[in-house]
This record gives C-alpha cells, sequence and structure tokens, in this order.
C-alpha cells in the first residue's frame, strides 16, 4: 500500500448533466489529474521533465472502472482520495474514492503503466518496469 494522496476539486456548473448531477465521465477526468497528482506530491518531477530525463511520457490506463455511490452537483466540494493499492512489475493499481464531507460519492480503480515512446516507432508507447525509485517516493 502506498500513501494516500487528497486531490479537491469543485465542482462546476459545466460539470452537470440536465438535472443538475455530475455528468459520469467527469468522475474518471478527476481520477487521472488526482493520478497525476498524487506522483506530484510525493516529488515525481512533470512528465514532461521525464521525458527528458528517463524517457518517462506518463502513465497511461490500461484498465479502468467505477462503482457511483452519490450524486455530486454543481457548487460542491469534494475530495479524491488517490493511493495505489497494488504494485506489479509493469503496471500498479490505484483507487479512488470521491467524497463530500466525508460521505462516499464513487470509488475507481484504474490499472496504469509506466510507458516510454516505444524504440521502433516513436507514435506508438511501451509499458517499462516500474521504477523502484518511483515506487519508493509513494510508499
Amino acid at each position: 500500500m502506498s500513501k494516500t494522496i487528497i486531490h479537491p476539486v469543485r465542482v462546476e456548473f459545466g460539470d452537470c448533466d440536465p438535472a443538475g448531477i455530475v455528468y459520469f465521465p467527469n468522475f474518471f477526468r478527476w481520477y487521472d489529474a488526482a493520478s497525476r497528482n498524487f506522483f506530484h506530491e510525493c516529488g515525481v518531477p512533470p512528465w514532461r521533465d521525464t521525458e527528458k530525463t528517463r524517457g518517462i511520457i506518463g502513465t497511461p490506463v490500461v484498465d479502468i472502472s467505477s462503482r457511483f455511490v452519490r450524486p455530486a452537483t454543481y457548487g460542491d466540494r469534494i475530495e479524491v482520495h488517490s493511493t495505489i493499492v497494488e504494485w506489479n512489475d509493469k503496471t500498479f493499481v490505484m483507487k479512488h474514492e470521491i467524497k463530500r464531507d466525508g460521505e462516499l460519492l464513487c470509488e475507481g480503480r484504474d490499472v496504469r503503466v509506466f510507458a516510454i515512446r516505444h524504440p521502433d516507432d516513436p507514435a506508438r508507447i511501451k509499458a517499462i518496469p516500474i521504477p523502484a525509485d518511483i515506487r519508493e517516493m509513494c510508499s
């Protein structure tokens, strides 16, 4: 298990559907933002910097799911609680819980990889083993 990092979000009017509740794809957008924030808070440099120094372009999602419990609406201040619950050789699993005043609104899970540009075709990406130093920074 790793650290738990909290990413605050203010729900805007444009995040909602005509019924005034958050349109479900926005939760996935917030999971993604919270993932990058997680690494930032753990001391991992921005991906543009790791690409220059190590070739790492980011941590793309290879699988994602979510369970929705309660709705959110514009004006809500919510928090995305993110942690890495599983480390593997080339993949890791992040768990995200979105809460409003401590109440669980939804929970998500995404599987990610550390990626570099593919050496044979820079338009493609290639998963690499998880760097030990980054794993240590996040634990």
